[in-house]
Parts: C-alpha cells; sequence; structure tokens
C-alpha cells in the first residue's frame, strides 16, 4: 500500500502572447518617448506631438484593458468614458461649473459643443491606470482614492497645457498652491469628476481578468513615468520648483500604496 502526497493544483494566469505584449510596450513605450521630447520643442511641432501623446496614450490604455479583461471591458470602457468626460467637459465649457471659467484653444483640433475631440481621449489615457490602481488598493473606496489621484494627476497636467496656450482661464480669488493661473475650483472639479468617473466604471466594468491577460507591468510604467516626469520636468524645465514639490508630494502620496502593492505583493487582483 502507498501512501500518495496530494498537491492541489494552482490556477495559474497565463500570460499574453509574445506580439500582444510588444505592441503594448510598444505603445507604452511611444506615449513615454514623445512626453520626453516635449520641453525639448516648440512650435507646431510641439502642438502635434502633445496631440500624438495623447492618442498613442489612449490607445496604449485601451488596448490594455483589452488584453486584462477582455472584449467586454475595452468596448464598454471607451465609450462609457468618452460619453462622461465629453458631457462633464462641455457642461465645464458652457456653465462654468465643477471646474470655473475656462475656453479651450482652437489649436488641439476638432471641436464638439466647444469641447475638442482630443480632451476625452485625454481621460481614456488618464482613467485606466487610475482605475486599475484604485481596484487594487482602495477595497470599497475605489471611486475616492480614482478622483484623489485624477485631481494629483491635473495638479501638473493644466499648468503645462495652459502655458503652452492649450487653454485659458478667466477667474479671480484663489488659486491652486504654486500656480497662479489655475483657479482653486479646478482642483474640486477634477477631484468631483474623478469621483464620478471611476465610480461609474467601477460599478459597469469586468473586475476578473482573462485567464491569458497582460501584467501591470505597462500601467505601473506610465504611472511611475507620470510621477517621475512631473517632479523632473516642473524643476528642471518649466521652472515650477513650488509645484514639483508640492503636487509631487502629493502624487506621490498617493501611488505610494499600489507601488507597495504591486511590486511586493501578489500580482493577481
Amino acid at each position: 500500500m502507498s501512501i500518495r502526497h496530494y498537491s492541489p493544483r494552482r490556477q495559474r494566469r497565463g500570460g499574453i502572447s509574445a506580439n500582444s505584449r510588444n505592441f503594448l510596450f510598444f505603445l507604452v513605450g511611444l506615449t513615454i518617448v514623445l512626453q520626453m521630447s516635449y520641453p525639448l520643442i516648440e512650435g507646431n511641432l510641439l502642438r502635434i506631438i502633445t496631440i500624438a501623446t495623447i492618442y498613442v496614450g489612449a490607445a496604449a490604455m485601451l488596448v490594455h484593458g483589452h488584453l486584462s479583461y477582455g472584449f467586454k471591458y475595452s468596448t464598454r470602457y471607451l465609450p462609457a468614458v468618452f460619453i462622461l468626460s465629453l458631457a462633464i467637459e462641455v457642461l465645464g465649457v458652457h456653465t462654468g461649473w465643477p471646474f470655473g471659467v475656462y475656453s479651450y484653444d482652437s489649436s488641439l483640433g476638432i471641436q464638439l459643443f466647444g469641447v475638442p475631440l482630443l480632451v476625452p481621449f485625454a481621460w481614456i489615457m488618464m482613467v485606466h491606470p487610475v482605475l486599475c490602481a484604485a481596484r487594487r488598493v482602495s477595497g470599497n473606496w475605489v471611486f475616492l482614492y480614482g478622483g484623489a489621484l485624477l485631481a494629483a494627476w491635473d495638479l501638473f497636467l493644466d499648468p503645462q497645457m495652459v502655458s503652452a496656450g492649450r487653454w485659458t482661464w478667466e477667474f479671480s480669488g484663489a488659486h491652486v498652491p504654486f500656480t497662479p493661473d489655475i483657479p482653486l475650483s479646478n482642483a474640486f472639479g477634477w477631484l468631483l469628476s474623478g469621483l464620478v468617473i471611476t465610480g461609474i466604471l467601477h460599478v459597469i466594468l469586468p473586475r476578473e481578468r482573462r485567464k491569458e491577460s497582460a501584467s501591470l507591468v505597462a500601467v505601473d510604467a506610465l504611472l511611475m513615468w507620470t510621477l517621475f516626469s512631473c517632479i523632473i520636468g516642473n524643476f528642471f524645465f518649466f521652472d515650477r520648483p513650488g509645484l514639483a514639490i508640492f503636487g509631487g508630494f502629493i502624487l506621490a502620496a498617493l501611488l505610494t500604496p499600489y507601488f507597495f502593492s504591486s511590486w511586493l505583493g501578489n500580482k493577481e487582483f
């Protein structure tokens, strides 16, 4: 009579194909390379690079979402974020709420109801990595973490775009610390908008990853690059050391739990 040791079979999630992985990393890498060139160029080339960065970044995050969560995720994510963000931006442009009074420059291309078509794709680029991070570390508070992270991201985005003339503000009164050309209402508007969008997406989008799915490396790379480039760029290229310290501290504090969990913890979630 023999005794057999029973070892339960582990359910392992396989990775994506080499071609899919290379394509995803190409898109993420191209997004980062385009952003690296931003402080080194000017004029019409800068406008083209700005537009290209957003579309490539949006494509990268859409591909990652599809490879991670499947067809149902990507086909819901794209129209949901596009419609929600466009509605929020149209409301903002025409009423001044919730961000404040602002208007977009024609240099960003074709507009829908006063909002450049490019703008919803910027949200598409930003929201997916934020949602991934929020779902990993914030439990039932995905909407709160997601909204805070998007608002922190925008502390750097708005000053950069205003300096380039992509949009302008009309206000008098309180402003975001170290950025006198951005009203404080914009930070609250981003927080509120982020709460709404991440909260809705968390409800309507699949949470289970595909059996063969992309890892979080692409999301990690984009979020880490965002943190690094925002701090370094404002210190050495955009002459905003105060914003680099203030905004960098907030963004780093929010991202630290995610990076700690992603890099040192279990990769599956």
